[in-house]
């Protein structure tokens, strides 16, 4: 009788659990959308680092098709104040200490995309985006100069970490490269910059938030 009652016991317990595992589950599938945003746009808020604050703004909906494929929207913009080809090994950073390739003005780059997500192994994912963008080229005063276009491309792999009670929270630690082989109209004084320079970066790395709905 004792033995009865405890693989009762132990059956409804296990009952119990399945129960709220494929309520968890039901509820996960049903979160269809994701909504996040690189962590480094939170630096550019303010005026901090005025001349070299890129004024970086990013938002992406996505919509998963199933488990492996997610398919979205991205908007952009940001402000360049140097050439964006400059690598790491080309000695980045003190690039930007030393003002030496620094634009005799800015350009600001506006667009909005595609992208596809591809879920590879468990939270590992693979990604590209395509961004057609808007340029205008303006001076240290914020004037105009002239206006062009850039298709810009950028390739991805990350990991993705959900969290919360339906793991409708998550956050995408990842690496990407990028390049923008169409660049139309640039004004010489920032075309020669640009020339001493690739048409790509690699390697970048980055953080998105998001929560999913």
């Amino acid at each position: 009788m004792k033995k009865l009652l405890i693989i009762c016991l132990a059956l409804c317990t296990f009952s119990v659990f399945a129960q709220e595992n494929l309520r968890a589950s039901q509820a996960n599938t049903s979160l269809k959308y994701r909504f996040s945003f690189p962590a480094i746009i939170l630096g550019n808020i303010g005026k901090g680092g005025e001349r070299t604050n890129t004024q970086h703004i990013e938002f992406h909906l996505k919509k998963e098709l199933d488990a492996k494929n997610i398919i979205g929207v991205k908007f952009a913009t940001w402000r360049l104040f140097q050439p964006m080809g400059i690598q790491w090994w080309d000695d980045l950073t003190n690039k930007i200490d030393s003002k030496t390739e620094f634009y005799p003005g800015y350009l600001r780059e506006i667009g909005i995309g595609v992208s596809y997500q591809r879920m590879l192994w468990k939270g590992l994912f693979a990604s590209v985006e395509v961004l057609p963008q808007y340029k205008t080229y303006l001076d240290l005063n914020n004037k105009k100069i002239a206006n062009g276009f850039k298709l810009y491309t950028s390739y991805h792999v990350g990991y993705h970490f959900a969290f919360g009670k339906k793991k409708q929270f998550f956050i995408e630690p990842q690496f990407h490269c990028q390049n923008w082989m169409i660049d139309t109209n640039t004004p010489d004084a920032f075309k020669q910059l640009d020339n001493k320079w690739d048409s790509y970066f690699l390697f970048e790395p980055n953080l998105y938030l998001g929560i999913k709905f």
